[in-house]
């Protein structure tokens, strides 16, 4: 499990910022799991989804995304790793590949995680924030994403990440703006996914 509680350029968990409100959430639970929910609704509830806020700078760093309260998924994904890791909850990465129009082509990566939770294993948690149509919560061992997969070309990846896709974190990092971002989202092809992880 080491390699899922490890500090990192992007997830950032030392960060005096992210160490504290990582803390802070604690201190009122008991359990890992009940830390872990916890954490998870406060990354969805408070750090505004970049896209449907349309909101600046994009954020890759957890504790950027913290900083500025806003972030993509992928970067909600980071701070809430950041935040897991900190009260030395391991948490991995995971992708999901989602039309943008819902009628096939283009495609994105979508982010979310993957937590592990002693009484229940890997259970995955989707922290991009709730609005008309999506509603993702924390039940264990039900898994209620933001997103179901529902054409040919979408995909649900099983795999659990230690680190962030390096095609995700280059595209936060080569974008200044929400939009821009919006424009050139991150993807890959199903076949392709498999032989880079």
């Amino acid at each position: 499990m080491k390699e899922y509680l490890q500090v990192t350029e992007v997830i950032d968990w030392q960060h005096s910022t992210v160490l504290e409100l990582a803390k802070k959430i604690a201190f009122k639970h008991q359990t890992l799991e009940a830390i872990a929910k916890a954490c998870f609704e406060w990354v969805r509830d408070e750090i505004y989804h970049s896209s449907d806020y349309q909101m600046n700078p994009v954020t890759c760093r957890a504790s950027d995304v913290l900083k500025y309260k806003t972030g993509y998924c992928y970067a909600k994904s980071h701070l809430l790793a950041a935040l897991l890791r900190a009260n030395n909850i391991p948490t991995g990465f995971c992708y999901q590949r989602l039309s943008i129009n819902d009628n096939g082509e283009p495609y994105c990566l979508h982010g979310l995680n993957a937590v592990y939770l002693p009484e229940i294993g890997w259970y995955r948690v989707d922290a991009r924030g709730n609005r008309s149509g999506i509603d993702a919560q924390f039940v264990p061992p039900k898994e209620q994403l933001a997103y179901k997969i529902q054409l040919p070309g979408e995909a649900d990846f099983q795999n659990i990440l230690s680190e962030p896709l390096l095609l995700v974190v280059e595209a936060l990092k080569a974008s200044s703006t929400w939009d821009s971002l919006l424009l050139n989202l991150p993807d890959i092809s199903l076949e392709l996914f498999d032989s880079m992880v």
